[in-house]
Formats: C-alpha cells, structure tokens, sequence
C-alpha cells in the first residue's frame, strides 16, 4: 500500500501513519505538510499511490478546497478526505475519486474501509488506462521508454543529456529526468557516458540539506538515465535579476559553502559552480546541482583529458582558467565571483571574449568594494584571491569566518 497524505497538523499526518502500519505494516507513506510545502503542480497525478489520504481541521482549513481541486485532475487518485466535523445537512453531491469521511475524530474502521475502496477505485482506472492503444506513450522520453516516469515535457537539452519533467511513480512526485543521448558502447570508453554514471555516484552518497536529492537511476532501451529533485522556484540566476539585502546574500553564501564542505569532505569537487547550478526550494533554500563536470580527487583517469578547460569562464577560477591542477579552493574562487555578484549586482571581472575574462582573473586587481559593504570585504578578498595559499584553505574555514560577520539587523 502506498499512500500519500496531506495535513496541515502533524498531528493527525502521525495519527493517519499509525492507523495505517497497524493495518499494513510494510505500508509507505509520504507527507505533505498543507500550507508549509510547495502546493502540488498542476501536472502531478499521484498515479504512483494507490490513495491520497487529506486531513482537514475547520473552520479554515483549505483541505475541502484541495479534494475538490484535485479530484478534477485527470487521471488523479482516488482521494479519502477526512473532515473533522460533523457531515453537513444536506450531504454534498458526490464526487468521482472522492471519498468523504466526517466525525470529530478519525475512525480507524471507516478510514481503512475508505482507503481500501479507493485503492480498489484506482487498480480498476488504471486498468481500463492500460487497455488504451497509447497507453505506453505516457512512458516515452524521445525515442526511449522508460516504465514507472510518466513524460510530461521536455524542458532543456544539451550535448550529453535530454532533461524532461516527469512524474515518478516510484518517488511520488514530480521529477527532473536527465536521459542520457548515447548509446554506451562496450568495446570503447565514453567519456560522457562516465560522466553523467559519475554524476549520480557523487550525489547519491550524500544526504545534505543543500545538495540535490536524487530518486533513481536506470538503464531503458539501453540509455542511462537519472531522475532527480524538480525545482519550480527556479535558480539563483533568476533570484539574482533582484537585488539581494546583505544578510540574504550572506546567507546564501553560507549555504553553498555548506554544500561545498559536504563535497569537499568526501573528496569531490565541483568545478562547474554558477548561479545556474544552484536551485531554490520552495522555502527559500538553496540546492547545489549539476555534478556533470564534478571530479573525484582519487580518481585515476581523467574525464576532461589533458589541459582541457571545463566550466563557465566568469566564476573560474584563475588556475581552472588556465588548465593548472585544482582543489577545492577553486569552488571556493568561484563562489567568491557568485558572492561578489550578489552583494553588488554585476560580476568582478567582464571582456569582450572567454579569454579576457580568463586573463583578467589571473592578472587584474579586484574592482574597489564600495564602502557600504566595507564589513564584508575581508570574505570577499579571501574568497578571490588569484593564489589559492592565500584564499581560505577549506569551506569549513569559510563557514567559520561567515559565523563572525556581524549582520546589521
């Protein structure tokens, strides 16, 4: 049994939990807190639960306005509301895939008996979806299929991946699915190919609050593919055509230096840090993506080849630039550029080609700090530094100089 359930009160979200592992022991289960998480997307279905299970407490709960809106989705689960009052006189009109429970408590009995019908509901809807002739283009990403990610559009491409939106039955939510354009060939090594395997291996071991969750790696059709964390609040790039305040600049900077320490402790380096690669949750905190270009230090072969230059030349730092052996005071540089850019609103160094700004970042003195963020020049001189002996050493070294800035209230 799968069950999604949503509640404004973790109180009855634990109450709805027990009441089912008593019943299904092996039951999974998945929270959303209502009027704390990002609402639900216009695209989810919730095909991959079997109910969703949502608690309303009146007399201003948004729960009654939730079922209906989600009882009208196409293809949406059956839905058990719970409504912690008495049934209203007279009762309402029924509803397809609504199932309405009233009491001033929940009733285990009546719950589980709800539940049950509308699992029921759900196994025989989904039936009569798979007898449909293009059932099995729900499941086609391009020419690949891949069962249990349901395609809703594709949203980006580049030279090594295609990247949709998709919903995973699997996760229960929606998702950003990278499908890898190459078919690996046995007899020769891909070096994109090791790329994008790397990309998962990297971020799968790490559980971090500002690292991206990854749900599921695969092979369909013999194309790899990665399904990880959808974020539609956007990225830092976008956060950034608004000015910043100080404090939320400075907050940010802790955050992906947070990310970064994570990375760095477990040998790993970025390399490709930009505003673009860093994403916001819906409650405003951010995300470190895009490990594509990431290496591990112990690696012995090398992805990129001899002296090649990866990554974007505005946040390099001067040594990447110029093909020299790295480490992850090179994150840090690149973080400086990005810090620099929100407290100021432009980027330290700019020319007219890649290489103009490549020389610029080894060889031109930092633009002045204008005095009204005097207090954080020292971060910024230590984060830019064109040597990497005297940038700070480590991103646990910059978290603790971050600690000691004191922010005007």
């Amino acid at each position: 049994m799968r069950l999604l359930v949503i509640a404004e009160r973790a109180d009855y979200r634990l109450l709805v939990r027990k009441h089912v592992e008593i019943e299904w022991p092996d039951a999974t289960l998945v929270e959303h807190r209502l009027g704390e998480d990002a609402p639900m997307e216009a695209q989810f279905a919730a095909t991959g639960f079997d109910a969703v299970i949502i608690v309303g407490v009146p007399p201003n709960s948004a729960a009654e306005a939730l079922a209906a809106g989600l009882a009208s989705r196409p293809e949406f689960a059956p839905i058990v509301l719970i409504t912690l009052r008495d049934a209203p006189t007279p009762e309402l009109a029924a509803v397809r895939g609504l199932h309405r429970l009233y009491g001033r408590k929940i009733d285990r009995d009546r719950l589980l008996r709800a539940i049950m019908a509308a699992a029921r509901e759900h196994r025989q809807s989904l039936s009569v979806l798979r007898a449909h002739p293009d059932f099995d283009q729900r499941y086609r990403f391009g020419s690949v299929m891949i069962r249990g990610h349901r395609c809703i559009r594709q949203v980006g491409s580049g030279g090594m991946c295609t990247i949709y939106l998709a919903e995973s039955e699997r996760a229960g939510t929606l998702v950003v699915l990278k499908v890898f354009n190459q078919v690996p060939d046995v007899s020769e090594r891909i070096v994109g190919f090791d790329r994008f395997l790397q990309e998962y291996e990297i971020v799968a071991g790490l559980t971090h609050q500002n690292i991206v969750r990854i749900y599921d790696l695969g092979v369909a059709d013999d194309h790899a593919y990665i399904a990880m964390e959808h974020f539609p609040s956007g990225d830092l790039r976008q956060r950034m055509k608004t000015p910043l305040l100080p404090a939320t600049a400075l907050g940010y900077l802790e955050q992906i230096g947070s990310a970064l320490h994570a990375i760095h402790s477990v040998g790993v380096l970025h390399r490709d840090l930009k505003p673009a690669n860093v994403m916001l949750r819906a409650d405003g905190s951010l995300c470190l993506i895009d490990f594509g270009l990431a290496k591990a230090n112990e690696m012995s072969v090398s992805l990129t080849g001899t002296r090649e230059i990866f990554g974007t030349p505005y946040y390099m730092s001067p040594e990447q630039g110029h093909a020299e052996e790295i480490d992850g005071r090179s994150d840090l540089y690149s973080l400086g550029v990005m810090y620099y850019e929100m407290l100021t609103g432009r980027k330290p160094f700019t020319g007219a080609t890649a290489m103009e700004v490549i020389y610029k970042h080894k060889r031109a003195e930092l633009p002045d700090i204008a005095p009204q963020f005097a207090q954080y020049e020292v971060l910024l001189r230590r984060l830019l530094a064109k040597v990497p002996g005297d940038r700070f050493q480590s991103a646990r070294e910059l978290l603790d100089a971050i600690a000691a800035v004191k922010v005007p209230a």
